[in-house]
């Protein structure tokens, strides 16, 4: 029988343990080096509007806690099969009208996006189950450059802004719901 002294295990150990804490630390740094833009944000008063089906919208505060400017360009969430982001403005007829921001929402350092009824907002296409309010609904932001934003919202009852969706996709057959039990088209949707 071959023994091995001592000593000499308790360096193989350490050899073994000094390997894996490099193999560790290389993983990391690859991971780093090879990683999408990181996103430092705050966000606060996170919901989403309770609806039956059709559209919805998402509204909450995204502060960029970072040092450089970010773009949110995309949002993607189970409760619906379309997300899209909105901006409203004034329209020729003086009422308000919400059409797809291209290229997403830039925020500077330190300043904050204010998605709100009535302003800009994280607009739900395709809601085919209930969001009932209470219900919690996570929210994926996503960033230019990869990076990715997980944002919980929790769904609220609202009866709010009136504005009128200006754009290129054919959105008139898809119902967005008020209050519960009543649904109104897109044009006069409320949210």
């Amino acid at each position: 029988m071959f023994t091995v002294p001592t000593h000499a295990r308790l360096s193989a150990v350490a050899v073994l343990a000094a390997a894996s804490l490099a193999a560790c630390a290389s993983s990391d740094d690859a991971t780093e080096a090879g990683s999408a833009t990181n996103v430092d944000v705050a966000i606060v008063d996170a919901w989403t509007k309770a609806t039956d089906s059709g559209m919805t919208a998402t509204f909450g505060e995204i502060t960029n806690e970072g040092d450089e400017a970010i773009t949110l360009i995309a949002a993607t969430t189970d409760a619906s099969s379309m997300v899209e982001l909105h901006e409203t403005s004034m329209d020729d007829a003086g009422g308000m009208s919400m059409s797809e921001k291209d290229g997403g929402f830039t925020i500077e350092a330190g300043d904050t996006l204010v998605l709100e009824p009535g302003g800009n907002h994280i607009m739900l296409m395709g809601v085919t189950d209930p969001i009932e309010a209470g219900a919690d609904v996570p929210v994926t932001l996503e960033f230019e450059g990869g990076g990715t934003v997980e944002m919980d919202t929790v769904a609220k009852d609202y009866t709010g802004a009136n504005e009128e969706y200006v754009g290129d996709k054919d959105h008139g057959s898809m119902e967005h719901s008020g209050d519960a039990g009543s649904d109104e088209d897109h044009s006069g949707n409320d949210h």
